[in-house]
């Protein structure tokens, strides 16, 4: 038996996986896909806002600039679990996960494999994260071929009509990197300007580029619906709808883990001239029954992936970086620690 299962082998993944190698504990990671798969997705020429020490994992991290790159991120994360000896079971997809008397028993599916493993652990961290459950839009044909909630390089995009959802970070470097590659792109966002948090050296490029009307925005709108050749948008605060040519839609609304970034409080501020931001919507995964989950068989906001979670302080769910402590692996740790005993000298440890 286990004495940790982690769902997921992304750096929060890795950096719980680290902590419990040096407490002694028996511990093995569980992904869907290969290590740090989010990162894998990542848009090819993506610089981190983050600066290298800011991302370690208990061994240094450099890198050839001031900020990583992702293929320096990718390398250095595959070093971390070789460094450390992880037990990262890759391409093992967590289909089913039960309480049972002495933890949990938990199911992983691998391509190759006929049926699933079982495996049992006294406890459970679920590090899925939220690159996977983007901010969905919730209009009708989103579900379409054409629409991508991911961005990973412009070239699919070349002079084709591109409609880019949101004002953050991900949507301004795709709006820019579809730029550079004859795309025609039009940004939609639900403010009056782009997000606060945008990168300092990202936004005047962006700017220039509405300027020089290379990206065109339509600022105080949203997406109401999608065809397979256009898009309709409605503008904020009269209605008025718009209808605006589309190859490709790419939604890259911004992701928070627990509230909605439509009335956060970085935005109200700037909501468009006659209209009142709506409250905090909780988004936060519910839960079904606190005996199982099934993180494999719920894709949607609405989904049950934590459930259980929390129930008698057994399995914990990581989902953002806790302050003061980059990954969180060993202030997560020591939720576990105390009810935790390691079998290789069956001492408890405090």
């Amino acid at each position: 038996m286990l004495d940790l299962a982690v769902i997921g082998a992304g750096p929060c993944g890795l950096a719980v996986g680290v902590a419990a190698k040096r407490a002694h504990l028996a511990c093995s990671l569980f992904d869907k896909g290969p290590v740090v798969s989010s990162l894998q997705r990542y848009p090819l020429y993506m610089t981190f806002f983050s600066t290298p020490e800011k991302l370690e994992i208990g061994v240094p991290f450099v890198t050839t600039g001031d900020k990583p790159t992702r293929r320096e991120a990718l390398a250095y994360y595959r070093r971390v679990a070789e460094h450390f000896e992880l037990d990262v079971r890759q391409y093992h997809a967590v289909v089913r996960v039960e309480r049972t008397a002495e933890g949990f028993e938990l199911e992983a599916q691998h391509p190759g494999a006929a049926e699933p493993e079982t495996i049992r652990s006294r406890h459970v961290v679920c590090a899925t994260g939220y690159f996977e459950s983007p901010n969905l839009l919730d209009v009708p044909g989103e579900d379409l071929p054409h629409v991508s909630h991911f961005f990973v390089e412009p070239h699919p995009y070349w002079q084709q009509r591109v409609v880019v959802v949101g004002g953050g970070n991900s949507a301004v470097e795709a709006a820019l990197e579809l730029s550079r590659v004859n795309a025609r792109v039009t940004l939609v966002h639900f403010l009056s300007d782009f997000d606060r948090g945008v990168k300092p050296w990202v936004l005047p490029d962006i700017t220039n580029r509405v300027k020089e009307g290379r990206v065109a925005v339509r600022w105080c709108s949203r997406v109401v619906e999608i065809t397979r050749s256009h898009v309709v948008v409605r503008r904020d605060p009269d209605g008025d709808r718009e209808t605006v040519p589309a190859d490709f839609v790419v939604a890259l609304a911004p992701i928070c883990a627990c509230f909605a970034r439509w009335g956060s409080r970085s935005t109200t501020r700037r909501a468009c001239p006659g209209t009142t931001p709506p409250p905090w919507r909780p988004t936060c995964r519910g839960s079904t029954s606190p005996a199982s989950f099934r993180p494999g068989s719920t894709p949607t906001r609405s989904s049950s992936r934590t459930a259980g979670s929390t129930a008698a302080g057994f399995a914990t769910t990581l989902k953002a970086n806790p302050p003061e402590l980059p990954l969180g692996g060993d202030r997560l740790l020591d939720i576990v620690r105390p009810r935790t005993r390691c079998e290789r000298d069956e001492t408890v440890l405090t």
